[in-house]
């Protein structure tokens, strides 16, 4: 599996990615907004787009979809309740299928609700996993629930999908927010050394060569995996008194997610 990080250099911020069969040359688009680079790298390497996977509805990453459909023939796939949101869905998705590219690449789809209730993540079935994570799991943070989803899903898919996955798992997600996550990091937990180290390592990353995170790196500097920590508890609790003796690990991450959404 050949997997390509694309900066698209907007506003937004926006990662689209290709995932290439390297036998084939077959490929598959994620969220490609940017159609125009998707396809120039594609032509480059002489690769055939013919699958593009939205993972989720929102503009930022569908709004390619028509061009690059219409430049290769592509096959539209997204999350099977999404059909009302966006157009022209070839193939619905639903929790557990396998998307397979050209003849080696095979890819399982995970049902991740919470940033909008019809998101899909991809879990490569590789000796390293890698997750295509679209807007629910960011470098160091997480997605926010403002237009479409709701934070008690976005808790469950945390806890019940992203945290049980191996801990070498490589993560791509939608948008490069690495700096300011691992500021809000800091500013939950200022005794986090690894993810201070992390900040002063990156404050100049160029985005075109992006550091790849893992699951475990994420568990290190992530504070909505970091439930139990003490200094990230106390800390909550100096914006929320009324905040448990001991609050579960929902109450912790919703009342982040709370925090976070005017930081």
């Amino acid at each position: 599996m050949i997997v390509e990080q694309i900066w698209t250099g907007n506003d937004w911020r926006n990662f689209n990615y290709l995932i290439a069969c390297p036998d084939t040359g077959e490929a598959l688009a994620v969220d490609p907004l940017d159609h125009n680079k998707c396809l120039q790298y594609a032509q480059g390497q002489g690769w055939d787009i013919t699958q593009v996977l939205n993972t989720h509805e929102h503009h930022d990453h569908i709004g390619g979809n028509a061009a690059l459909i219409a430049a290769t023939d592509a096959e539209l796939l997204a999350h099977k309740n999404a059909r009302n949101r966006i157009v022209g869905i070839d193939r619905p998705l639903s929790a557990g299928d396998i998307i397979k590219v050209g003849k080696s690449v095979e890819l399982e789809v995970l049902d991740t609700p919470g940033h909008t209730m019809s998101h899909v993540c991809l879990l490569s079935r590789t000796d390293q996993p890698s997750l295509f994570c679209g807007d629910t799991l960011f470098n160091a943070g997480a997605g926010n629930c403002h237009n479409g989803g709701h934070p008690n899903e976005l808790y469950l898919t945390f806890s019940g999908q992203l945290a049980t996955l191996p801990d070498n798992t490589l993560v791509y997600p939608g948008h490069d927010y690495i700096i300011n996550n691992l500021q809000f990091t800091l500013s939950r937990e200022p005794g986090n050394v690894a993810a201070q180290s992390l900040r002063d390592e990156l404050i100049d990353q160029d985005p075109n060569a992006a550091l790849v995170t893992t699951i475990a790196l994420e568990k290190a500097v992530n504070t909505f995996f970091r439930l139990r920590n003490p200094e990230v508890i106390e800390k909550l609790r100096e914006e929320f008194p009324d905040l448990p003796a001991e609050p579960d690990e929902k109450t912790v991450f919703l009342k982040l997610r709370e925090m976070r959404n005017s930081w």
